[in-house]
Parts: C-alpha cells; structure tokens; sequence
C-alpha cells in the first residue's frame, strides 16, 4: 500500500501536480485505477503539508441502455466525507447506435473527457486528475508510433486553456501490477466495465505487445518509461 501511495506523492513533487490549497476532482469510472487513484488522494490528503480537497465525478456511458451501480464508490465518499456526482449519459447510444463508429474508443473518450470537465467546473475545482499509469504512458507511446509515426505519450500534466482546469495523473509512476495489488490489499469491489469493445480496441492490441516484451525482456516497461524520461517527451523530464 505504501509503495503506491509513496510514488503517487513522488510524482506529486516531480511534476509540481498538487499545490497548497487545490481543489480536485477525481474522475472514476470503478475500475481499478481510478479506485486506486481515489484511496491514495484520499489517505495523503489527510496528511500532506499542502491542503487540497477533493470531489469525485461519475460519467456512466450506461451500456446497454443499464445504470451501473456504483454503491461502493458513493459509500467510500461518504465515509471520507468527498462529494461525489454521477452523470448518467446516452453516450453508449449516441457512440454505437447512432453514429455506429467502427473505431468508437476514441470519440467516447473525448464525449467523456468534455462531460468530466464540465462537472470539475461545476464542482468549482480547478484540477481534474485521472487515473492513466506508467503502463498506459508506455502503450501510449507505441500506440502513437506505430500508428501515426508520433513519439507522443500522455503528459503528467496538461493545461486545458478552453477550459480554465488542468489535468493531472498522479498514478504515473506506478505500475499497473502495483496498482492491481494495492486494490486487492484495500478489499474495494471492482466495477468490470460493460464496453462491447472492452479488450478488443487497438489499445488492447499495443497492451498485449508490451507484455511480450516485458516477458521476453524483463524490466521493459520501465526502461522505456525511463527512456522517456530522459528524452523529456510530453514532459516526463525532470531536473
């Protein structure tokens, strides 16, 4: 439990993510890094030198014409005393019956991204943070270099200027195996997502080859991750 909660303060400092007197919105979906995400924010807020508080926000893209249930999200808000709100969306209509994209990953994604920082302003936060690790800035990573010949990954940090917000993601120096553990040790119930396209995207695809190499070359995905480091791409450099 230490180990994530110590590199999400690490990444903190490196990346300058949370100031004395932030407000945040943590943006969850019920799996297990943006559940991970919530715990660590949640147990460093109540010790960390710098004072921020922290709101939670809820796009359900409603699969199947279905509410998800997110009890055990609003029960852990309400023990901690974090506000939460749950946007319920037609997105999963508008993304596969309406516009029926062959490629829908990305445009949920952005359908999502503006719904979650319309309610980070409405909840009168200045900072969103999400829950992408060092996994996904690797896979990013390739994801962009194979198919758009871009050396582009997520960033630590990002300005919206439309929006007056930045967005922030704590978990970035943790690894998804790490991740996974620390949710298992915290007894969180895990919401499976119900996306008709969960493990079948291009993402997935890129996920799958990072693992062979990790196996095949063990240390892989930090190395490359460090790399990045060291290249200063998308802001991964630090002094």
């Amino acid at each position: 439990m230490k180990n994530v909660e110590g590199k999400v303060r690490k990444a903190c400092e490196m990346y300058d993510l949370i100031e004395d007197g932030d407000r945040i919105t943590v943006g969850v979906s019920g799996g297990k890094d943006s559940v991970a995400l919530l715990a660590a924010l949640t147990k460093i807020s109540s010790y960390s030198l710098k004072r921020f508080s922290l709101s939670v926000a809820i796009v359900d893209a409603q699969f199947n014409s279905q509410a998800t249930d997110y009890t055990a999200v609003e029960e852990f808000c309400q023990q901690n005393n974090i506000p939460i709100a749950i946007r319920r969306s037609n997105l999963a209509e508008v993304v596969f019956d309406k516009r029926n994209e062959k490629n829908p990953c990305s445009l949920c994604a952005r359908m999502r991204r503006g719904i979650l920082h319309d309610m980070t302003l409405e909840a009168g936060c200045s900072k969103i943070a999400l829950g992408h690790h060092m996994d996904d800035a690797v896979e990013t990573l390739f994801l962009n270099l194979i198919h758009q010949g871009r050396m582009e990954s997520l960033k630590p940090k990002t300005y919206l200027s439309r929006k007056n917000i930045t967005m922030i993601r704590p978990l970035i120096l943790c690894g998804e195996s790490e991740i996974q553990s620390y949710v298992m040790s915290l007894n969180f119930p895990i919401i499976k997502s119900q996306c008709p396209k969960d493990g079948y995207s291009e993402r997935e695809e890129i996920k799958n080859f990072v693992k062979q190499q990790e196996k095949q070359y063990k240390g892989f995905t930090k190395n490359v991750f460090c790399a990045m480091q060291r290249g200063n791409i998308c802001g991964f450099g630090y002094e």
